[in-house]
């Protein structure tokens, strides 16, 4: 005979017994609790002395690949350094020195330079891929299995846009620069003679410098991941932010003249807004919505077309061709 509290009863058939229906009611037993596989799957728990393993594991790996770029970039010293030279010998050239050559003043200038600092120096860009995967393979354990898809275009965007900043000095920047330092008082009996040394160390700091603020949207990126910035808070405080960079590019920048500080200057601005706009991609992934790109795209493309025909119409009706110095075009 059943009990009044139901004991004879299945736990399943417990559940269906309604309130009063020969005694009092017995509730089903609460659904277990759902695990969240997907935050915690692939995640590893290390301790701390785990953590300092994995990072000297990291630092000794990431040094390896640099010690092969710069063994490899020895064995190539000599046109390494007719690259490096290479902006000098046309800022001397454009100013009529000549010999356009740099001078040493002591006999291991050129030793150290040549041999040890110009291979270092492009050993940080080749080995770049290959070091910032080592950061991030000392972070990865500590993420999600979803964000750990990340690690190409982080390793990609990242080395990518150090090379680019790189580049970009190289090519722009450092070259504009030298030849407006080099022009400085040669008309009033100076005679540029630069040393080695004095050229490579400002060498260094434009291309270093300029690599590392391209950095910038990888930076405001990771704020974002980490909850410390938002897109709107970014946007919004948006005239300190191009208060700093102008603050930073006027540091960077070898010359004290305006033409070159905008030359630092504008692809800085461009770059932190481009880290903005990837925050606000990630934003919009977040809350599960997607961005228009199709309509963006028609967009660029008839921005494109509208400075094509404008460029049509210079070009061939106004008879004007492209210089290589401002203005840049002249008839």
């Amino acid at each position: 005979m059943d009990t009044p509290n139901g004991g004879g009863l299945s736990p399943e058939e417990r559940s269906l017994v309604p309130a009063g229906a020969g005694g009092g009611y017995v509730p089903p037993p609460p659904p277990p609790p759902e695990e969240d596989d997907d935050d915690d799957e692939g995640m590893l728990r290390m301790s701390f002395l785990e953590h300092l393993e994995e990072m000297r594991t990291r630092i000794i790996r990431a040094l390896m690949g640099f010690g092969v770029a710069f063994l490899l970039c020895i064995g190539f010293c000599y046109q390494l350094w007719d690259i490096v030279r290479a902006p000098a010998t046309d800022a001397l050239n454009k100013i009529g020195a000549k010999p356009p050559n740099l001078v040493a003043n002591e006999p291991m200038e050129q030793f150290s330079i040549i041999w040890v600092q110009v291979p270092l120096v492009f050993s940080l860009f080749i080995a770049s891929p290959w070091v910032f995967y080592q950061i991030w393979a000392f972070i990865a354990p500590g993420l999600y299995q979803k964000e750990k898809r990340l690690a190409l275009p982080f390793v990609l965007s990242t080395a990518g846009l150090f090379i680019l900043g790189g580049c970009f000095a190289y090519f722009v920047a450092f070259r504009y620069g030298l030849a407006f330092l080099l022009g400085i008082g040669l008309g009033n009996g100076v005679t540029p003679l630069i040393t080695i040394t004095h050229y490579f160390d400002l060498f260094v700091n434009v291309m270093l410098g300029v690599a590392l603020v391209f950095e910038l949207p990888i930076a405001i990126f990771f704020l974002t991941v980490l909850h410390l910035a938002s897109p709107q808070f970014l946007l919004r405080h948006s005239r300190y932010a191009i208060l700093a960079i102008v603050i930073l590019a006027a540091i960077i920048t070898p010359t004290p003249d305006f033409f070159n500080l905008m030359l630092f200057a504008v692809p800085m601005c461009l770059l932190y807004f481009v880290g903005v706009f990837a925050s606000y991609l990630l934003v919009l992934k977040r809350e599960g919505k997607k961005f228009p790109w199709g309509k963006v795209l028609l967009f660029l493309l008839a921005a494109i077309l509208v400075i094509a025909a404008i460029s049509y119409y210079v070009l061939l009706k106004l008879h004007y061709h492209p210089i290589g110095h401002w203005p840049f075009f002249a008839k």
